[in-house]
C-alpha cells in the first residue's frame, strides 16, 4: 500500500510534505476539516494540507473557515448598510428619477461629452417630473441628481460582488458547510431580487398618472418592499455572520431566560416593524403634515387620521395616519427597549451580553431624539438620513442582544 500512494504523493507534494502523514484509527467525527482527502480511518494530515483527487487543494480547519465567512458575511453586511444609507439620501435629495433606463452594464458608464449629458437630460425631460416638478431645472441641477442616483446603482452592483464572487471562491474550496452552502445561495438570489426590485419600484415613479393631482413619485408599497428586502438581507447576513464570529455563551435555561430570550426576539420584530413604516413615510412625505411633538397639531389625534375610505387605505396611503403610526411605533419600540434593559438587569448574563443591552437602549433614546428633531426641524436632508441610519443601527444593536442570547445545540 505505502508503494502505491507515497510515489505519487512524492512527486505531487515533495519530501517535506511526506512527514506529515501519520497512519491512525480514529472515528470520523475528529477530523477538524472541511476536507477530508483521505478517510480518516486510514491517514490524516497534522498540517492545513489535504489531498482529494489526486490533487493538493488547502482546506481550512473548520473553526478558521467559519471565521474566514464570517468576516466576509460582515463585510458584506456592510455593504448592504452603506446602501441603505445611499437609497435614503437619494430619496431624500429627490434624485431616485433622474436615471430613466436600467441596464445592467450599459449604464455603469456615465456620460462624458456634453453631447452625452444633453441627450440623457432630453431623456428625463419626457417623464412627468420634470414635466410638474422640475421643469426650471437646469443641466447642472440634473447632473447632481443624476450622480445621486447612479452612485445608488453602482453601488448596489459592489455589493452583488460582495456577494456572489467570494461566494463562488469559497464553495469550490470547500469552506462552506452544508447547511451554510443554503443560507448564501439564499443571499445571494436576495441580492438578484434586491437589484429587481429597486428598478420595478423606479418605473412606478416614472409612469404617467392623469388622474393624480400630487407631485411624481414612487409607489410607497413597492417603496417599502425595496426597503424590507434590504433590511432582510442586512439581517440575514448580519445574524449568520454574528454567529461564526462570537462564541456563544452556555447560559442556564432557566424560565427568566427563556422569557428575556422571547421579549428580545419580539422587540427586535418591533424595531424592523418601525423602520419599514419609515419607508411609507419617506414615500408620502409624512413628515411634512404635522411638525410638532409630542401633540400633532394642536390635538393628541389629528382629525383626518380616516380621511381615505375604505378605513384600510388611512394605514397605507393618508400622510396623517403614515406619521401617526410612525410615532405610536416609535414610541412603543423605545418603551419595549427600556423594559427589557431593567429585566436583562435582573439575570446574571455575562459582561459581553449585558453591554449589548447597554447599546441597544443608548441607540433606542438617541433614534427618538433624531426622530423628534427631523420632524420639529422640518425634514432637513442631513438629520433626515442620520435618523434614517439611526433606524439602522438600533436594528443592529437588537440583532446583537438576540445573538447573544441565542440557545446553544446540544
Amino acid at each position: 500500500m505505502q508503494r502505491l500512494l507515497f510515489p505519487p504523493l512524492k512527486a505531487l507534494m515533495g519530501r517535506q510534505y511526506l512527514r506529515l502523514l501519520a497512519r491512525r484509527a480514529a472515528p470520523r467525527a475528529q477530523c477538524d476539516c472541511i476536507r477530508c482527502p483521505l478517510r480518516p480511518e486510514q491517514y490524516s494530515t497534522i498540517s492545513e494540507v489535504a489531498l482529494q483527487s489526486g490533487r493538493g487543494t488547502v482546506s481550512l480547519p473548520s473553526k478558521a473557515a467559519e471565521r474566514v465567512v464570517g468576516r466576509w458575511l460582515l463585510v458584506c453586511s456592510g455593504t448592504v448598510a452603506g446602501a441603505v444609507i445611499l437609497g435614503g439620501v437619494t430619496r431624500l435629495t429627490e434624485s431616485g428619477l433622474s436615471m430613466v433606463d436600467w441596464h445592467l452594464i450599459k449604464e455603469m458608464k456615465p456620460p462624458t461629452s456634453q453631447e452625452e449629458w444633453e441627450a440623457e437630460f432630453q431623456r428625463y425631460q419626457q417623464f412627468p417630473e420634470f414635466k410638474i416638478l422640475n421643469h426650471d431645472m437646469t443641466l447642472a441641477e440634473f447632473k447632481f441628481i443624476w450622480y445621486m442616483e447612479y452612485s445608488h446603482r453602482m453601488w448596489g452592483r459592489l455589493v452583488g460582488l460582495a456577494y456572489i464572487l467570494p461566494a463562488a471562491y469559497f464553495w469550490r474550496k470547500g469552506w462552506l458547510s452544508r447547511g451554510m452552502k443554503g443560507r448564501v445561495l439564499a443571499l445571494c438570489g436576495l441580492v438578484c431580487f434586491q437589484g429587481l426590485l429597486g428598478w420595478y419600484m423606479v418605473k412606478s415613479g416614472l409612469e404617467e398618472k392623469p388622474d393624480a393631482h400630487d407631485i411624481p413619485r414612487v409607489s410607497q408599497y413597492r417603496l417599502a418592499a425595496h426597503l424590507g428586502s434590504a433590511l432582510v438581507l442586512y439581517c440575514a447576513s448580519l445574524w449568520t455572520s454574528l454567529s461564526l464570529l462570537l462564541p456563544p455563551h452556555k447560559l442556564p435555561e432557566t424560565r427568566q431566560l427563556l422569557r428575556l430570550r422571547r421579549f428580545a426576539h419580539g422587540t427586535a420584530g418591533l424595531v424592523f416593524l418601525t423602520a419599514l413604516s419609515g419607508a411609507f413615510v419617506a414615500g408620502l412625505d409624512a413628515g411634512l403634515v404635522y411638525n410638532s411633538f409630542p401633540k400633532m397639531g394642536e390635538s393628541w389625534i389629528p382629525e383626518d387620521l380616516f380621511t381615505f375610505s375604505p378605513i384600510l387605505r388611512n394605514v397605507f396611503e393618508n400622510p396623517t395616519m403614515v406619521q401617526f403610526d410612525h410615532r405610536i411605533l416609535g414610541i412603543t419600540s423605545v418603551t419595549a427597549i427600556t423594559v427589557l434593559y431593567f429585566f436583562s438587569r435582573r439575570i446574571p448574563l455575562p459582561r459581553r451580553t449585558k453591554m449589548a443591552a447597554m447599546t441597544l437602549l443608548a441607540l433606542a433614546y438617541t433614534q427618538v431624539g433624531l426622530g423628534i428633531s427631523t420632524l420639529l426641524m422640518y425634514v432637513p436632508t442631513p438629520l433626515a438620513a442620520t435618523h434614517q441610519s439611526g433606524s439602522l443601527a438600533l436594528l443592529t444593536g437588537a440583532l446583537w442582544l438576540m445573538n447573544e442570547l441565542r440557545r446553544v445545540p446540544k
